[in-house]
């Protein structure tokens, strides 16, 4: 069941209108992104590289650059140390190639996501402290790692922190004491002390801040690092961060930068993924580049897809893409049959009845238990932990909905996890395999979610009746993108819909194609990409319907045509 509503925010959207010479619709679409006041709204608009704040802004900036400045002049051994999820990989090639540009004696490590786990262990400082490392470098990692870095410390090793995670805290009497951990500087826009305006950078835009940052107290141009905005654009939108304030202005950038990029990894990825380089925008970073750069860390090794950025030739390039689209083709299938095993489970069962679903999927990879448990929540509408056969026991993955805090509920029954972390929607686990049915009842019997809270929330723009979809609104909807969490693309409404001459097309028979006609005889093209079946049943019962869309342009065969794409429909 959905629940629709429509976003009613308040503004004068003449005067808007009027100021930055764009449509009344598209001021609304803007104050409905909470874009409000005349400064937020150019930035919106016309937000460019000079508009980015000076990374000297964060805490501790200015020891990391000191410190790295020194030791790459009396060339030290420095060590990157990343993480193997998109966000981590980048970050560690934005750091390997900043500093390697400078002169530095530089190498990186990055954990295996299976043998050592999330962020920085003694494995990888022993390892560090073996192959003779004065420095490490942490990204996307580290501000968890008080304790390892205190281990790496009292050997003799220099630490910098660079992450964008949320900083530890003890809750001492309503107090939080935050646990930042003792290294030599600590750079995170989450510290409670930092006063960079920009909170919402991904671990990627933090190290290429310190690069520049390094550059220019180095004397040298910082525009020889621009070229890496294109990681940043990638990580940006691969770790789901929010597309808002400097977030926007790097995956714009970034994006164009892609279309004409240098680097042959990336060239042979989009062209063996078949992604149209002139239109690139940040649905195939979300759902075609950034899965493959994922699959090395999740069936493989995250050194993989590093391998691919730092590749000096076409040959290698082409090879190493390959590889990664195949991992990632694999990743798929497993994610096909292990998403087709869970729901066999929950409806063949009384978990069906289940608030929350656990669902125990002991064969199933753990690294892909995350996006099964996303799948399922999108189906389902639900709470999801899917749980797989770990080494030591059992591990799991969780995705939830925007009514159930999901660290909240798991910190009320912390004592059935060895591990466990996370935030409001997404949270990672492991547990005793004796633990597994007591949990799902435990987290079933605290869960309080009422019936509405189970409603998926529709949330809409505006009604917008046919005749006002012309090429210059749909033109004119791009000046919003790109689009992403934070800044999603614009959803319309309209009731009292005919549907004339419904039929599945495509190869794979999953296009419903169809025509809408409203009550006035106007009539537009129409494309439906959910389930398909269901949709046309609907249809055929006849009658008028009311959709949610968003209205495009079809070019084919060089003629254009005016569109919508169906997202929900309802009767």
């Amino acid at each position: 069941m959905e629940k629709w509503f429509v976003t009613m925010k308040k503004a004068d959207f003449q005067s808007i209108s009027e100021k930055y010479h764009i449509s009344p619709i598209l001021a609304r679409l803007i104050r409905n992104r909470e874009v409000i006041g005349e400064e937020a709204i150019d930035f919106y608009l016309n937000g460019t590289i000079a508009d980015l704040y000076d990374g000297m802004l964060m805490k501790d900036m200015d020891k990391a650059v000191e410190i790295l400045s020194e030791k790459i002049r009396e060339r030290a051994a420095i060590r990157i140390i990343g993480d193997y999820d998109i966000d981590g990989v980048n970050a560690t090639y934005i750091l390997q190639e900043g500093l390697a540009g400078l002169g530095a004696d530089v190498d990186t490590d990055i954990p295996d996501r299976i043998r050592d786990g999330y962020g920085l262990n003694r494995n990888l400082i022993d390892r560090a402290l073996e192959d003779g490392i004065d420095t490490i470098i942490t990204c996307d990692n580290g501000i968890a790692a008080g304790e390892e870095i205190l281990y790496g410390k009292e050997r003799g090793l220099t630490v910098i922190v660079t992450d964008h995670h949320e900083i530890p805290f003890l809750d001492a009497g309503g107090e939080k004491e935050y646990l930042l951990p003792q290294a030599d500087a600590v750079v995170d826009p989450h510290r409670p002390d930092c006063e960079y305006p920009f909170k919402g950078l991904c671990g990627a835009a933090v190290a290429y801040k310190l690069v520049e940052a390094l550059y220019e107290v180095m004397q040298r141009d910082a525009e020889d690092v621009d070229y890496l905005m294109e990681n940043v654009a990638i990580a940006t939108v691969g770790d789901v961060m929010d597309l808002c304030g400097e977030n926007r202005i790097f995956v714009k950038q970034g994006l164009e930068m892609l279309k004409r990029t240098r680097n042959e990894g990336l060239k042979a990825l989009m062209e063996c993924t078949n992604v149209p380089v002139d239109r690139l925008n940040a649905y195939h970073i979300g759902f075609v580049i950034g899965p493959c750069i994922n699959a090395g860390g999740r069936l493989d090794t995250a050194k993989r897809a590093l391998e691919l950025l730092c590749a000096k030739n076409r040959r290698d390039a082409v090879m190493l893409a390959e590889d990664l689209k195949a991992l990632n083709d694999s990743r798929k299938e497993m994610t096909e049959k292990g998403v087709e095993q869970a729901v066999e489970q929950i409806e063949s069962t009384s978990m069906q009845e289940d608030p929350v679903l656990v669902v125990y999927l002991p064969d199933c990879h753990e690294s892909i238990a995350g996006i099964i448990a996303g799948r399922l929540r999108e189906r389902y509408y639900r709470p999801v932990f899917v749980l797989t056969r770990a080494e030591d026991g059992v591990k799991g993955s969780g995705r939830s909905i925007e009514s159930y805090n999901m660290f909240e509920e798991m910190c009320k029954c912390r004592a059935l996890f060895t591990k466990f972390g996370g935030h409001k929607l997404a949270a990672g686990l492991s547990l005793p395999e004796e633990n597994v049915p007591r949990f799902r009842q435990v987290i079933n019997k605290l869960a309080d979610l009422s019936e509405e809270d189970l409603m998926e929330k529709v949330s809409i723009d505006m009604q917008l009746p046919l005749p006002y979809i012309t090429e210059n609104l749909v033109e004119e909807l791009e000046l919003l993108e790109p689009f992403g969490k934070g800044n999603t693309k614009p959803l319309f409404a309209e009731k009292n819909l005919r549907v004339i001459r419904p039929r599945i097309i495509g190869k794979n028979r999953n296009v419903l194609k169809f025509q809408v006609e409203d009550r006035g005889g106007n009539r537009m093209e129409a494309v439906y990409f959910g389930n398909v079946n269901t949709c046309l049943e609907e249809m055929e019962k006849g009658g008028e319907m009311s959709f949610t869309y968003y209205p495009s342009v079809n070019e084919y065969m060089g003629r254009r045509t005016l569109q919508i794409t169906v997202v929900n429909y309802r009767r």
